[in-house]
């Protein structure tokens, strides 16, 4: 064997493992894009719908994440986890600094395949909000209008907050602090 062939010959092996286990990851990670959901380890798997509401639950009652928003059960005895409840703190600096606004949360049964249905239960005044019935608009807002299987509760309350703070919405008059929609 020619000793000046072997060191080439073993890079040459070893470019074609590199490019093999890189076709190989770019296989899963395709794999996992196109099912769009969290992946359990098992390329394809997603996690059932009611492990992931177990898991959001328990981050909204542990207070894991954002500190300006909350979320929780409305109904304990719910076992399709269905109806949620939200706080959003207002963003300083804006109309809506010092306020708490309440809303409702719907997850259906495709959810999170699907957006859930999301209602301020505290009267405002924003752009993505139907102002007769403080139902989130969801053309209208990002996140439910172009929704991802990995957004989450958490993720829907955040950017309504980031929202509020944005340009065309943070200086918008509000109704009277405390008002709420029938």
């Amino acid at each position: 064997a020619n000793v000046t062939s072997w060191p080439l010959a073993a890079a040459v092996r070893w470019k074609v493992r590199l490019r093999s286990a890189r076709k190989e990851r770019k296989g899963r990670v395709e794999a996992r894009s196109a099912d769009e959901g969290r992946v359990d380890g098992t390329v394809g798997t997603t996690v059932p719908r009611n492990f992931r509401l177990l898991e959001e639950l328990e981050r909204g009652e542990k207070g894991i994440g954002d500190g300006s928003v909350s979320y929780g059960m409305e109904d304990v005895d719910d076992v399709l986890m269905r109806s949620w409840t939200g706080t959003i703190i207002g963003p300083m600096n804006t109309a809506h600094d010092g306020r708490i606004y309440g809303l409702k949360i719907y997850c259906d049964l495709d959810y999170p395949k699907k957006p859930p249905k999301v209602r301020f239960l505290t009267k405002i005044n924003m752009n993505c909000v139907d102002s007769r019935n403080g139902n989130v608009i969801p053309s209208a807002f990002h996140v439910l209008g172009r929704w991802k299987m990995n957004y989450r509760i958490e993720t829907v309350l955040v950017e309504l907050r980031r929202e509020m703070a944005s340009s065309s919405n943070r200086k918008l008059a509000q109704p009277t602090e405390g008002s709420s929609y029938e």
